[in-house]
């Protein structure tokens, strides 16, 4: 083979490595731009999630907040209606106990 045909080769030969390279950057370069693309949807969808998680996870919690509530402000009611009651039916004692006094003193006054 002259010198010029393997000269000619050996050109052909890099401008077919410089082809396969630049293609295989550019076939790089768009997988890396997909998987960019990708990792933010992942990350954009996790995102929502959480999010949601986090808005379900808030509400039940309130939920329980009021019906905890609810039972506090039962009690309180049933609490309150057992005191007026047992002071209802001390009112007597007391009248009582507040008419002997003043007899006490008046005849402790006599």
């Amino acid at each position: 083979m002259a010198r010029p045909e393997v000269l000619e080769r050996i050109k052909d030969a890099e401008e077919e490595a410089d082809e396969i390279i630049a293609e295989a950057e550019a076939d790089a370069e768009e997988r890396l731009s997909e998987a960019r693309k990708r990792a933010e949807e992942i990350r954009s969808e996790a995102e929502e999630e959480a999010s949601a998680e986090a808005e379900e996870r808030l509400e039940s919690a309130r939920e329980e907040i009021e019906e905890r509530k609810s039972e506090i402000l039962a009690e309180g009611e049933q609490d309150r209606e057992e005191l007026e009651s047992e002071a209802r039916e001390r009112v007597d004692e007391a009248v009582e106990y507040a008419v002997d006094q003043f007899e006490e003193a008046v005849n402790a006054q006599a």
